[in-house]
């Protein structure tokens, strides 16, 4: 089986200011050594107001945490009142976006279509996608769970070059865990990446499959990540409300470590 080294990414969505991004951050990197960072790639997505304070600090401290954004706009620059360009945040040093996550997808209607711009604009900005995918409460309820996060695959990696979607890395997030307190069994998490790996299987073959990260979103914690972990097919976590702590997100990569 290809080896996958784990991530754990920290989604802070619309939390703490620049000063407080900093402390985070610098608490984060001292409660993590070179072991940790060497067993799992650590990664930071600060609100955007947060990008450049993260980012000095980061580059200042020599840190090895990877900087990531939210959120992007598709267009490289234009007249787009309040967004946010992948250009712009590549000068920033940032190594992955956020695409698809599911607030996005709910609470501001963008659709697969918007998603797959995104995705491409991103990588087309040298970084990397985080592409979110899942199902809601009702949608699990009645089963169609697999057709969800299929459908939303295949919109966001049509007629991309397989060298592209090696490139990208996939969260699965059940709508209905995030930020809930509830959270997917180990065994349905790793069940539904297993569908998730083994449709890319069936459209791009067993490497690139074998070798895409997919991650699990979904009230990660300290007190589920080990057992998360263990499953075969999950390869780290997107951690939305644990990772504004330092000393719970800095548990949860040692967690993961082993």
């Amino acid at each position: 089986m290809t080896e996958r080294k784990p991530m754990m990414a920290g989604n802070w969505k619309m939390h703490h200011t620049h000063l407080e991004a900093i402390q985070v951050v610098q608490k984060l990197g001292y409660r993590l050594d070179r072991k940790d960072f060497d067993r799992v790639d650590v990664v930071v997505c600060p609100a955007f107001t947060a990008l450049r304070s993260v980012q000095t600090t980061i580059d200042g401290d020599r840190l090895s945490i990877g900087l990531g954004a939210q959120n992007c706009h598709w267009e490289a620059i234009g007249a787009f009142t309040g967004e946010v360009s992948p250009t712009m945040l590549a000068k920033l040093n940032v190594k992955y976006v956020i695409v698809g996550h599911s607030e996005r997808r709910e609470l501001f209607g963008e659709t697969d279509e918007i998603v797959a711009k995104k995705l491409r604009a991103v990588l087309g900005a040298g970084m990397t996608p985080i592409l979110c995918v899942g199902e809601t409460l009702e949608e699990r309820e009645l089963g169609v769970t697999d057709d969800k996060v299929k459908r939303q695959i295949e919109a966001a990696f049509a007629r991309l070059p397989a060298d592209d979607i090696a490139r990208c890395i996939v969260a699965y997030e059940p709508i209905w865990a995030i930020g809930t307190g509830r959270n997917a069994t180990p065994d349905d998490a790793d069940n539904t990446i297993g569908v998730i790996r083994r449709h890319v299987e069936v459209g791009l073959g067993e490497a690139l499959a074998q070798g895409l990260r997919i991650l699990y979103g979904g009230s990660v914690k300290p007190g589920n990540v080990a057992d998360l972990m263990a499953m075969p097919e999950i390869d780290g976590g997107l951690v939305g409300g644990a990772s504004l702590d330092p000393d719970e997100f800095a548990r949860i990569v040692q967690y993961s470590a082993g």
